[in-house]
């Protein structure tokens, strides 16, 4: 598994609760392709492809153009990969410490139920820890009951009190005018 604080190129290891063989590594430039596909895939999954417009060149500016927003690692199986996350760090003032947001996991349908999302949490609450942050954070559509009970399980809790409110394209750019 990658160490909390390691750059993209790190060796891999065993992440701890998969299936034998099963890693966590650090996203690479060369791994835009496959992070872009399981995006894809994601976005399907939740029926929001339409809404999935982010290129290549996007992610690859993103996480490892020369002003970073986000990191990402890659599950990978016998050489294969098999899952993702993409996270950035956001901060608060209640807390006055940074938290980790995570925006995006995805694991294969097939490697479900074989510890490799629990892995990829663990992974990042360990990240979290590591950079002091007072939280880790994401959303889930509320359809989503199979998610809903993994969280439930990693002992994550709804936070029903608060709604997420969203500006983009013509909005976004009134409002900035």
């Amino acid at each position: 598994m990658i160490a909390a604080g390691t750059s993209p190129g790190t060796a891999p290891g065993t992440a701890p609760g998969t299936s034998a063989g099963t890693v966590l590594r650090a996203a690479g430039p060369a791994d835009v392709a496959v992070i872009a596909g399981f995006v894809a895939a994601l976005a399907a999954f939740e029926n929001l492809a339409r809404e999935a417009t982010a290129s290549e060149a996007d992610f690859h500016e993103a996480l490892f153009g020369p002003r970073p927003r986000a990191a990402a690692l890659i599950a990978e199986t016998a050489g294969s990969p098999v899952g993702f996350a993409l996270w950035t760090f956001n901060f608060s003032t209640f807390t006055g410490r940074p938290g980790l947001y995570v925006e995006d996991v995805y694991v294969e349908p097939a490697w479900r139920g074989q510890g490799v999302g629990q892995a990829i949490f663990r992974h990042l609450a360990r990240l979290a820890v590591a950079e002091g942050c007072a939280r880790m954070e994401w959303s889930v559509l509320d359809w989503n009951e199979n998610a809903l009970r993994f969280y439930r399980a990693l002992g994550a809790r709804g936070m029903e009190e608060w709604t997420l409110q969203r500006l983009s394209g013509p909005e976004l750019a009134a409002l900035a005018t």
